[in-house]
């Protein structure tokens, strides 16, 4: 069956069915990621260019969504992430050093046919014409063998198209287009239950997921978890000042 492109609902009320322990868990990785993403631009500055880095700066919600759960058996290539942001969101995960590498580790653990719970590799998109290659044949081997595998998807600053533009569908190896979901890059708590479906999906021997991760409203991933937590009751609006501050 083809699986259709859809857009997930936003966190907007105060309702989850995610803990409150794992909602504040997201809060204070998201926070403790741009620490150490803006300590990293701040060095690159004095040194030499760092517009690479500072595109991933307000993509909080994405690395810490998609990566916080993961086992130790899993991999994660985290393009222009410094390593110290993954090992930051989840201190077990192993950090690959690409995503050709990590492609092959997907391929290993699949080569495991009777492994029960697969290992899962998760990439995220980058910026730069040499990864986007490496990107587009993951893509494709993923579809082609069916790897237990989560493409995520940034849109970068600069980008014109939109990521289902640049990152079309792609398709199973029996002819199906495997499933490619939008998520607000701006909300943590979507991001996460999607994040969550599609790796118990490359768990189950069920192949790949696409998650678009576009920064679709105006506004600051951070700020936004805020508001909501200040919403569910679990912090208190001082916390809003002194994010302002």
């Amino acid at each position: 069956m083809t699986i259709d492109k859809k857009l997930s609902s936003p966190a907007t009320d105060g309702f989850s069915l995610i803990s409150n322990q794992k909602l504040l868990a997201l809060y204070s990785a998201m926070l403790l990621c741009r620490r150490i993403a803006e300590s990293s631009c701040g060095r690159l500055k004095r040194g030499r260019p760092s517009g690479s880095l500072t595109s991933i700066l307000g993509h909080e919600a994405a690395a810490v969504g998609t990566a916080v759960d993961l086992l130790p058996a899993d991999t994660v290539a985290p393009a222009l992430w410094p390593q110290a942001v993954l090992k930051a969101i989840n201190p077990s995960v192993s950090v690959s050093s690409g995503i050709l590498p990590a492609t092959r580790s997907a391929r290993a653990n699949h080569a495991l046919a009777n492994q029960e719970s697969r290992n899962v590799t998760l990439l995220f998109s980058d910026s730069k014409k040499t990864s986007k290659a490496s990107w587009q044949k993951a893509l494709d081997l993923a579809g082609a063998q069916n790897l237990p595998m989560v493409f995520v998807s940034l849109n970068h600053e600069g980008d014109r198209q939109r990521p289902s533009e640049a990152h079309p569908a792609h398709r199973k190896k029996k002819g199906n287009a495997f499933p490619s979901i939008c998520v607000d890059g701006n909300d943590v708590v979507a991001v996460y239950r999607v994040a969550s479906e599609a790796i118990a999906h490359a768990r189950k021997g069920h192949g790949p997921t696409i998650i678009e991760c576009p920064l679709a409203l105006p506004g600051d991933p951070i700020s936004n978890m805020v508001k909501y937590l200040i919403r569910k009751g679990l912090v208190d609006e001082q916390l809003r000042i002194s994010q302002a501050l």
